[in-house]
């Protein structure tokens, strides 16, 4: 299911620690270690999807799921009148650190536009 290499394999697999928050069978979410706002949380596909440009048809469930997850989360954690920022960058100019799929809930603070 995993890249031998990818850090968030790793993660998945339990190889490296992370402050889980939130797992089904489809994705994995954790808070991220640099974060960028009080509320900061990665949320990933178990699959392993390099980045937006690698995603199939036959990933569409995948990444619906990967919505879902942020939807519930922000739910869970009850963030600020429902507001929160979902980001996705793809390739490192979009500033993608980890080449696995993954998406940026930020929220506690108000967003800025334009970002970066």
């Amino acid at each position: 299911m995993g890249e031998q290499n990818c850090l968030f394999c790793k993660i998945i697999a339990g190889e490296i620690p992370s402050n889980k928050v939130y797992e089904d069978d489809s994705v994995f979410a954790f808070y991220d270690i640099t974060p960028q706002a009080p509320e900061h949380i990665l949320i990933i596909p178990k699959k392993h999807i390099s980045g937006v440009d690698q995603i199939e048809a036959e990933d569409s469930e995948t990444i619906s799921a990967v919505m879902y997850a942020a939807k519930k989360i922000a739910q869970e954690k009850k963030v600020r009148d429902g507001s929160y920022r979902i980001v996705f960058n793809n390739g490192p100019l979009a500033g993608q650190a980890v080449l696995h799929l993954h998406a940026h809930l930020l929220a506690g603070r108000p967003m800025k536009w334009p970002p970066g």
